[in-house]
C-alpha cells in the first residue's frame, strides 16, 4: 500500500518568508489606504492631527497628513514618502497614489494566494502602465491656448477637494488671476512671485487678491500720512541712521561744545542723505505732479530724526522692509532699487495708485495697490483662527500649482473618475492582446484603477458598485463620464467643468506601478545597520 505523504511547508523556508514579507507589505499599504480613503474628493472628510504639545491641525490634504502623521511601519513610510514626492513634483495626487498603491497590492494578493509568482504580476503591471500612459495621451484634452474659463474650472476642481464649496469658489478667481498676472509668454512661471500673506481677521471668504504688495509693518512715525494716493514709490537700500563703525573707535572731548561739534559732524552724513531725498521729492512733485504723493520703502533703517524730517515733508516712509519684498516691489510697482541717494532721477521711481496703512490690534500692515502692470501680486488670506488660515494656505498652494500645470502642459484631463473608468475599460480590451500569464497583472491593474471612482462615490454617500456599473455602461455607449457627487449618477466632466492636471495623472500612473511592483518583489524584511569591518581579534 503506497503511503501518501503530506507536504508541509517549513516556516523558515524561502517560500514562507516571502509570503510573510509580502503579507506585511500588503497589510501596511491597505492600512494606510484605509486612513486616507475617506479624504478623497470634494465630499471627503477632515482629519484632526494632535501633536505632542497639544497643537491641533484640521486638514484633508493628503500631503499635510502624510507629513504630519507619525508612521512607524517601514512599508507605509515608504509609500508616504513616494506620495509626498508626487505632491512636490506636480502639486496634487497624494491621496490618489496611496489609494492606487494599496489597491494594486490588494488585487495582487488575490492572484498570489492562488500560487501566481509576484514577478508575473509585476510584469503585467509594467505592460498595463505603459498602455495606460499611451491611452492618457489619447484621452487628454489638448489646447493650443488655455483660456481663463478653463483655468477657473481647473482651479475650482482642485480647491473644492481641499476646502468647502463656498470658500473654494471665492478663492478660485483670485488664484487664477494671480497666476495670469505673473505669467509671461515663453517664460517659466515662478510661483514665488505670488506672495501669500496671512491676516487673522474677519471671515475666510474675505480672502482676496491684491494686485500689488502687502507689507507686514507700517510707518514708524505718528505724523506720517496713513493713506497716499497717486504716489511715486522710491525703493531704497540706503542706511538713513547713525551706524557704529566696524572697528573699535571712540571720540574724546574736554568741553560740552566739543561734544556737540563731534555729534553734529557724525550726524551731518545722515542729514545730507535726507536732504537729497527731500530735494528730489520736491523736484518730482512739482508743476503738474504737485498733487502726487511720495512713498519711500527702505531695506535698511531710518532713525527717528530722519523720520521726523520726512514726516514734515509729507513723505510716507517704511524702514527695514524684507529683502524678498524689495525684489517684489520693483516687479509690482516698477522702478529700480537704489543703493545710493546720489544722482536720483525720475526714471528710478515706481508708481502705485494707493498706499495705505491697515492697523489690526497691535499689528500694522501696509497695502501697496492699484499698480499699473504687476509682475508680482499678493494673495491675502483672512480667517477667524489659525486653523482656518492654515487650511486655506495649503489649499491655495495646491490651487496655484494646478493653474500653473494647466498653462505649462497646455492640456487637461476630464476629472471625477472619468479617466480611471475609461482606462480600466481600455485595459480590459487590451488584455486580450497580451499573451501568457502577464495578462493577469493587466487585469489586476485595470481593476485597481476603479478604486478612485469607487471611493469618490462612497465618500459622497452612494453605493460604489451601482455607480461603477452605471459608469461602465455609459462608457460602453461611447461617453467619457465621471461621478456626479450630488446625485450619484453619471455626468460629463467636460460639460460640468471638472478638470484634472495631465501631469498629475501621468506621474501617478508611473509612480504607483513602480512602488507596488517593488513592494511585491520584497521577499524578506531585515533590520539594517552598520556592520563591523574589523578583522578577528588577535589571538582568536
Amino acid at each position: 500500500m503506497a503511503s501518501s505523504a503530506l507536504k508541509v511547508i517549513n516556516p523558515n523556508s524561502d517560500v514562507a518568508r516571502r509570503g510573510q514579507a509580502l503579507q506585511l507589505n500588503i497589510t501596511a499599504a491597505i492600512g494606510l489606504q484605509d486612513v486616507l480613503r475617506s479624504n478623497l474628493g470634494p465630499r471627503g472628510t477632515i482629519k484632526m492631527l494632535v501633536d505632542g504639545a497639544g497643537g491641533i491641525k484640521l486638514t484633508k490634504d493628503g500631503k499635510v497628513l502624510l507629513n504630519e502623521m507619525q508612521i512607524q511601519h517601514p512599508t507605509a513610510a515608504m509609500i508616504a514618502k513616494a506620495a509626498t514626492a508626487q505632491d512636490e513634483i506636480t502639486g496634487d495626487g497624494t491621496t490618489s497614489i496611496v489609494l492606487l498603491v494599496g489597491e494594486l497590492l490588494k488585487q495582487a494578493e488575490r492572484y498570489v494566494s492562488e500560487g501566481l509568482h509576484p514577478r508575473v504580476i509585476t510584469e503585467g503591471y509594467d505592460i498595463a502602465k505603459k498602455e495606460s500612459l499611451k491611452f492618457l495621451e489619447e484621452f487628454k484634452t489638448s489646447k493650443a491656448e488655455i483660456d481663463r474659463e478653463l483655468l477657473v474650472s481647473v482651479a475650482r476642481t482642485s480647491l473644492r477637494t481641499k476646502v468647502h464649496r463656498v470658500l473654494a469658489d471665492t478663492l478660485t478667481e483670485a488664484v487664477v488671476d494671480a497666476v495670469l498676472a505673473i505669467h509671461r509668454e515663453g517664460e517659466p512661471i515662478d510661483l514665488h512671485m505670488v506672495e501669500i500673506m496671512k491676516m487673522q481677521h474677519r471671515t475666510e471668504t474675505e480672502s482676496r487678491l491684491v494686485r500689488g504688495l502687502v507689507l507686514d509693518h507700517g510707518a514708524r512715525h505718528p505724523d506720517m500720512p496713513k493713506k497716499v494716493t497717486d504716489a511715486f514709490v522710491l525703493t531704497l537700500n540706503v542706511s538713513l541712521e547713525y551706524e557704529k563703525s566696524e572697528i573699535n573707535s571712540g571720540f574724546f572731548y574736554s568741553t560740552p561744545e566739543q561734544r556737540e561739534k563731534l555729534v553734529e559732524s557724525e550726524r551731518k552724513h545722515v542729514d545730507d542723505k535726507i536732504r537729497k531725498i527731500v530735494e528730489f521729492k520736491n523736484t518730482v512733485c512739482s508743476g503738474e505732479n504737485a498733487n502726487k504723493g511720495f512713498v519711500i520703502i527702505n531695506q535698511k533703517g531710518i532713525d527717528p530724526l530722519s523720520l521726523d524730517v520726512l514726516a514734515k515733508h509729507n513723505i510716507f516712509a517704511l524702514r527695514r522692509a524684507k529683502r524678498r519684498n524689495m525684489e517684489r516691489l520693483q516687479l509690482a510697482c516698477g522702478g529700480s532699487a537704489q543703493n545710493s541717494v546720489e544722482d536720483l532721477s525720475p526714471e528710478v521711481l515706481g508708481y502705485a495708485g494707493l498706499v495705505y496703512e491697515h492697523v489690526l490690534g497691535e499689528e500694522k500692515y501696509t497695502f501697496v495697490e492699484e499698480v499699473k502692470d504687476p509682475f508680482s501680486v499678493t494673495l491675502l488670506i483672512k480667517g477667524p483662527n489659525p486653523h482656518t488660515i492654515a487650511q486655506i494656505n495649503d489649499a491655495v498652494r495646491d490651487g496655484l500649482r494646478a493653474v500653473k500645470n494647466a498653462i505649462e502642459d497646455k492640456s487637461v484631463v476630464a476629472g471625477a473618475g472619468a479617466f480611471q473608468v475609461a482606462a480600466s475599460q481600455h485595459l480590459q480590451e487590451f488584455k486580450k492582446t497580451v499573451k501568457g500569464r502577464a495578462r493577469m497583472g493587466v487585469q489586476a491593474f485595470a481593476d485597481a484603477l476603479l478604486i478612485i471612482p469607487k471611493v469618490l462615490a462612497q465618500n459622497a454617500g452612494f453605493d460604489a458598485q451601482d455607480v461603477i456599473v452605471a459608469l461602465q455602461e455609459e462608457h460602453q455607449d461611447g461617453h467619457a463620464v465621471g461621478v456626479d457627487l450630488k446625485t450619484g449618477e453619471t455626468m460629463d466632466p467636460k460639460l460640468d467643468g471638472v478638470w484634472d492636471n495631465y501631469r498629475v495623472h501621468r506621474h501617478m500612473l508611473h509612480s504607483c506601478s513602480v512602488i507596488a511592483s517593488n513592494l511585491l518583489l520584497v521577499d524578506e524584511m531585515m533590520r539594517a545597520g552598520r556592520t563591523s569591518l574589523k578583522g578577528p581579534e588577535p589571538g582568536a
